[in-house]
């Protein structure tokens, strides 16, 4: 039987999740049709930054460099006091993910624009229909059918395609019409949050710093573009009708020391922290991806980057199943991989949020700043240290003595023929395998051979860069990066996935995980 699609995917909402699962879609050559109810981009700045993992999926679709022009690193985070006290603070050392900064500062709308301008650049495998409410969804065995109501003009139309995906934000009217529930708790404080444009410099106004206090702990950030925002709760007297213009808000910034001098307030909005997750993230053929999925305070910075991250994990992996690449079970591992990772943000912002309302002991601070002694993996900070996979489509032990589930350094590598780049620009967009100053393929029994084949697998030979390469498909560690890597973790050859994660080495096993 023949089936007529208007595209290969529906993406409902076009926030920051759906036009990183639009870009990834196209990227990976399939086409995408995204329904948006609001006809412009929303203006005000909700997520303050992003960090080396998003700056590597940025350079996975091709947005990176134009993006970089749009933000501005980042100097450190601390905590301190009102009477000056810095209680915690983590500096950022040079990235290992591909570029020197961890993470960045932002102006989301700025930035936001700057990528829904390159999806417009993917020709026809992306279209947009602005002003269209999702008001229904239905779909069977071959396809997810959309119904959308023209928010100017009444008129309804209908969209077929392969796969749904409700990125629809933290009220998602799809993932109620798809059964799914949404679990957890929404704090009863009130947030003011303050954008301003900046009119001058003061000291130390680069750190992104938490002010600690029980009563009225205050978030205080550069954004990019010439931005600055303070985060600020209302006691449990006020309300955000004690606040209807700037005028009443002069005071919660002056209570700080910022004046007219420093700043012209742009804007305010008032928002309150959730800590939800939907039950399952998907049904049938229809997943849900950012807010839709998962809710989290914004304290670890990260709400925005999972949503972009879930975006980009299924993204890549809908667009190989779609072109019949891989089987449709690939698509369970979405859910496997990213809601781990969603709960580990979570957790970690719940648990920053508790050092600047100054709510742990002085055990519970110590604990949270303490060392592991002699770990394998050089010890970082959670909130900045590469991303990890707690499962999914791995093969071997996880934990700090084993390389699977790493993301894979990007350091500046060579070729044979000496071109110099990141890593990343090297590999292409396929499955990799890396062995440290040895053909992978040499390591490769016939049944593992065949299985990375039917992946379109490169075996590449990594050499020091005090060698001669050897062959075409071999790459040089000039940033002497690579190789100790592996070393550290006392393997020889890595299977490397699309989005850059160790799939499996040869001390635990090489053969294509199982599903």
């Amino acid at each position: 039987m023949t089936h007529s699609y208007d595209a290969d995917v529906a993406i409902v909402g076009y926030g920051p999740t759906g036009v990183i699962a639009a870009l990834t879609l196209a990227r990976y050559g399939v086409s995408v049709v995204a329904l948006e109810r609001d006809q412009d981009l929303y203006p005000r700045a909700r997520a303050v930054t992003v960090n080396d993992w998003t700056m590597r999926i940025f350079q996975d679709l091709g947005v990176d460099e134009r993006v970089e022009k749009k933000i501005d690193p980042q100097r450190a985070l601390r905590w301190v006091t009102y009477d000056g006290t810095e209680i915690m603070r983590i500096e950022h050392p040079p990235s290992t993910l591909g570029r020197k900064a961890r993470f960045y500062n932002i102006y989301q709308p700025t930035m936001e624009a700057e990528l829904r301008a390159a999806a417009e650049e993917s020709g026809d495998r992306v279209t947009v229909h602005y002003g269209a409410e999702v008001t229904g969804i239905d779909q069977d065995s071959d396809g997810v059918t959309l119904t959308a109501t023209d928010t100017a003009t009444g008129e309804v139309r209908t969209v077929r395609t392969r796969y749904a995906i409700a990125a629809d934000g933290g009220s998602s009217a799809t993932r109620g019409r798809i059964g799914c529930r949404l679990d957890g708790d929404t704090n009863h404080v009130t947030w003011v949050v303050v954008d301003c444009r900046v009119k001058r410099w003061w000291p130390d106004r680069d750190f992104l710093t938490f002010w600690s206090d029980k009563e009225r702990p205050v978030v205080d950030i550069a954004l990019s573009a010439g931005n600055h925002r303070w985060e600020i709760p209302l006691k449990p007297d006020e309300s955000p009708d004690d606040y209807p213009t700037s005028t009443e808000v002069w005071p919660l910034l002056k209570a700080l020391g910022v004046t007219e001098d420093d700043v012209e307030i742009h804007q305010h909005a008032f928002y309150r922290h959730h800590v939800r997750m939907a039950d399952t993230w998907r049904r049938g053929r229809v997943f849900l991806a950012g807010d839709a999925a998962h809710l989290m305070p914004p304290w670890a910075g990260a709400g925005m980057q999972t949503g972009m991250r879930d975006a980009h994990n299924l993204g890549w992996k809908l667009a190989r199943v779609i072109k019949g690449e891989l089987p449709e079970s690939w698509l369970d591992t979405y859910e496997a991989e990213r809601r781990p990772n969603a709960a580990f943000y979570t957790r970690l912002a719940v648990g920053l949020g508790r050092v600047i309302k100054r709510e742990v002991s002085e055990e519970e601070q110590a604990a949270m700043n303490a060392v592991p002694d002699n770990p394998v993996t050089p010890y970082e900070p959670p909130l900045i240290a590469p991303p990890v996979l707690e499962g999914g489509w791995l093969r071997g032990p996880l934990g700090d003595a084993s390389i699977v589930g790493r993301m894979v350094p990007q350091p500046v590598m060579g070729d044979t023929a000496g071109r110099m780049a990141r890593l990343d620009d090297l590999l292409g967009h396929g499955f990799v395998l890396l062995g440290d100053d040895v053909d992978p393929a040499t390591l490769l029994t016939p049944e593992e051979k065949a299985g990375w084949d039917a992946l379109g697998a490169r075996c590449l030979a990594v050499r020091p860069k005090t060698a001669y390469t050897r062959g075409p498909d071999e790459l040089v560690d000039l940033d002497e990066a690579l190789l100790p890597w592996l070393r550290r973790y006392g393997v020889r050859c890595v299977a490397v996935r699309p989005d850059r994660f160790v799939a499996a080495a040869d001390v635990s096993g090489l053969a294509v995980p199982t599903l």
